[in-house]
């Protein structure tokens, strides 16, 4: 399946403003529910529900969720630095725990 089609498969994100990714209590990357990275908040946000963090394992199946996405990443480091991450946390198993910040409604 395409991304298109694995992101209607996955839940919805839209009660989450980010997602930080954190290593050894620090944050190291911020995942904005905005365009150009909703999709991406998706995805990371799926692998947190299923694996309870991004570990080696989860990356696995998060390159398969971004499908010719992953492909393109390979084919183009820095182009992707969401999925790039990925294949950097299979190149060096660690795992990156997930904080996620929710979205607040303006009264």
């Amino acid at each position: 399946m395409s991304f298109a089609d694995n992101l209607k498969q996955l839940p919805r994100v839209s009660h989450l403003a980010a997602l930080e990714l954190m290593a050894d209590d620090a944050v190291v990357a911020r995942i904005e529910n905005k365009p150009g990275q909703a999709g991406s908040l998706a995805v990371y946000n799926h692998l947190a529900q299923l694996y309870g963090a991004i570990t080696p394992e989860a990356a696995r199946r998060g390159l398969e969720l971004f499908a010719e996405h992953a492909e393109d990443a390979r084919a183009n480091p820095g182009k992707h630095p969401n999925i790039d991450r990925l294949l950097q946390l299979l190149a060096e198993p660690r795992t990156l725990r997930i904080k996620q910040v929710f979205a607040t409604v303006a009264e």
